[in-house]
């Protein structure tokens, strides 16, 4: 049998899964195995970038899971740092990849190839955008580099562009920094995208109590840069604020013009069209992470949400069916938790507007309870919000705001949401009770009791 060849462009978490359980279930001599990577890292943590950034991670080598050396030890995965793909003709089968410190191009056959580019920070099509001291935050190189940019200029003024989980993270990591920060967000509140008004409401109390200055419903329209070159200041349709760095959280978008450009599928999202099993339109090509579309199991909608618990489990289906074996991916529906200022936030399922979007007709409940039982030490406060599908009960979507020990009860939610449970169904599930965990009522059956009020009333 002559040794096929599988090339993986991306060397993050949706491209070295796969590449991993390729290895696994076929030998070096069966498989050859090479990585090509951009940058200077592969298998890291971008969800701590914030962390590094703002000083609770002290060190980057602390994000790497694993590093090229150890895949070349360790599963024979040849790595190729500061290596770009160009170019890929699928008829060819073949892939120009750019050496970007050398400047030299060569090409590269293969009989599989693994697109796992991932996901770019969007950048506005605006005056002065192109400014020194303006930064997008993707990947560990970009952490790096604007973790050094803070150090080395000292920055006192800081404007983060956009209110959601990067530019929130982002607004915290600078304040613990000891910098002034703006945050400038076109929405009525911060996470407009995730949270229904009412929840982004409680976060935009959140990070006002630490400082940071919230421009809610204000649009950039231009960046000012100084002689030197530097940004000095976000113009906004409302005022102008001066800045000596600007972080961009407007969110991201696949970057997916390799595929686009070799005539794979793009699907409505933005993201590249796979099946259930990872595959491409194209033969032998197949893709994963930030840069696909999914399809949402409770609108069943095509999506791209880009989440590293996503890329892995993409990654894994692909690589096992590379090396011979069969897996599917069951699809998303969009769960995450984040810490910000000190409030944990969680969301699942459908937001209100994405379920009316979907077709939806909705009742919604929000309940205010307490992590822990009321007279128990410690007992903080959060706040469950629920959106279920009118009539039927179905759960669609929930949202947590609260202090510590609120977030991850979203996860029941998540179950929930994931096996079409309806809300009335939920007010039996039989949760865990100690007065240091939970009040007898745990405050996702008060809210699931409170929905399925809700749901009655409706149709009664």
């Amino acid at each position: 049998m002559s040794r096929e060849r599988l090339i993986v462009i991306g060397g993050d978490a949706g491209g070295m899964s796969a590449a991993s359980q390729a290895r696994r279930r076929r030998g070096s001599d069966d498989l050859e195995i090479i990585a090509v990577e951009r940058g200077a890292h592969t298998s890291y943590s971008a969800c701590g970038l914030p962390y590094l950034v703002g000083g609770a991670v002290k060190a980057a080598e602390d994000l790497v899971a694993r590093t090229p050396q150890e895949f070349e030890r360790d599963h024979d995965i040849r790595v190729w740092l500061w290596h770009e793909a160009t170019e890929i003709d699928v008829d060819k089968r073949v892939v120009r990849v750019r050496d970007l410190a050398g400047g030299t191009e060569r090409v590269e056959p293969y009989d599989h190839l693994m697109i796992a580019t991932g996901a770019e920070p969007v950048r506005p099509d605006l005056p002065g955008a192109d400014a020194a001291g303006i930064f997008g935050v993707q990947t560990l190189d970009d952490g790096i580099v604007l973790d050094s940019y803070i150090g080395e200029t000292k920055p006192r003024r800081a404007v983060v562009v956009g209110g959601g989980y990067i530019g929130l993270e982002m607004a915290e990591a600078m304040v613990e920094r000891g910098i002034a920060v703006t945050l400038v967000e076109a929405s009525p509140q911060p996470m407009d995208k995730g949270l229904d008004p009412d929840m982004g409401a409680l976060v935009a109390e959140a990070i006002e109590r630490i400082g940071v200055e919230l421009r809610s419903g204000e649009r950039v329209t231009a960046f000012e840069a100084g002689d030197d070159g530097v940004v000095r200041a976000v113009v906004t349709d409302r005022s102008r604020y001066p800045a000596d760095l600007v972080v961009l959280g407007l969110g991201v978008r696949p970057r997916a013009r390799l595929a686009r450009e070799a005539g794979i599928a793009v699907g409505e999202s933005g993201g590249i069209v796979v099946d259930r099993r990872m595959r491409t339109s194209a033969e032998g090509v197949w893709a994963a992470g930030d840069v696909v579309e999914s399809v949402h199991r409770i609108s069943g909608l095509p999506v791209n949400i880009a989440l590293g618990t996503h890329a892995n489990k993409q990654g894994r289906v692909a690589g096992i069916n590379i090396g011979g074996g069969y897996a599917t991916f069951p699809g998303v529906i969009g769960t995450a938790v984040t810490k910000i200022c000190g409030i944990q936030v969680a969301r699942t399922g459908l937001s209100s507007r994405e379920a009316a979007r979907a077709g939806f007709e909705i009742v919604t409940a929000a309940v205010k309870s307490t992590t822990r039982a009321g007279y128990y030490p410690g007992a903080t406060w959060m706040t469950t919000k629920i959106i279920a599908e009118r009539r039927s009960g179905r759960l669609l979507g929930a949202q947590i705001v609260g202090e510590e020990g609120a977030a991850k009860r979203v996860d029941v939610l998540a179950v929930a949401a994931w096996n079409g449970m309806t809300v009335e169904e939920m007010t039996g599930l039989d949760l865990g009770y100690a007065p240091p965990y939970s009040p007898v009522w745990d405050p996702v059956l008060i809210a699931a009791r409170k929905a399925a009020e809700q749901v009655a009333a409706a149709d009664g």
